[in-house]
């Protein structure tokens, strides 16, 4: 399985990306290994969608990054967002 996933930083701001272990990557996260996440913790989890397919995750992390998709993932997900 491959994951497109979405994660709220410390800063009130949402991270997105993709991968094939969803856990290692968090776990990464976590960890301060991401390069862009690692100033910005603590960090969480808030949403995740699964694909059988690499190329279907890559384009909805995509998706999420556009103007238009982080407006459709407010509007998912405005009660996690909620300090």
């Amino acid at each position: 399985m491959f994951y497109a996933y979405i994660l709220l930083l410390s800063n009130g701001k949402l991270y997105s990306g993709y991968t094939g272990d969803l856990k290692r990557r968090y776990s990464e996260h976590k960890n301060g290994k991401g390069k862009f996440t690692r100033k910005l913790r603590p960090l969480k989890l808030i949403y995740y969608e699964a694909f059988i397919n690499k190329k279907d995750a890559r384009r909805r992390e995509r998706y999420f990054k556009t103007t238009k998709g982080k407006a459709t993932l407010r509007a998912m997900l405005k009660h996690a967002l909620v300090k």
